[in-house]
């Protein structure tokens, strides 16, 4: 498979991981670094059709917990992809896009079968 887009933070232990990972299997990518190029609202909105938004958004994180409060609720696509435009530290990471395949978060076992099929 080639084309395939890995987006994360380089210093996150999950992201070097999928590195590793894409690297042990020969598979070249071209690496996004939210924290240097930022990700786009488009982009955000293309993959929250896919896989929706919700699974997108790390609520998880120490970013998302430090927001304000009035930040954190009432969450809808269109507030979700505004927080992470504007931190893309909230973002699931890794997220691996090409070939016909979206991966959100390092799970080897679905990255095999998706990752095998192109």
């Amino acid at each position: 498979m080639s084309n395939l887009t890995l987006y994360g933070i380089p210093n996150c232990d999950t992201v070097k991981k999928a590195r590793n990972y894409l690297e042990a299997r020969g598979l070249g990518y071209h690496f996004h670094d939210y924290k240097k190029a930022g990700v786009t609202a488009a982009d955000l909105g293309r993959w929250s059709d896919v896989v929706g938004w919700e699974r997108l958004l790390n609520k998880a994180g120490t970013t998302f917990k430090k927001l304000p409060d009035a930040d954190k609720v009432d969450i809808d696509a269109a507030k979700a992809i505004a927080l992470m435009v504007a931190n893309p530290s909230m973002i699931k990471r890794p997220l691996v896009e090409g070939g016909g395949a979206l991966l959100v978060g390092f799970n080897p076992t679905e990255w095999d079968a998706l990752l095998s099929q192109n």
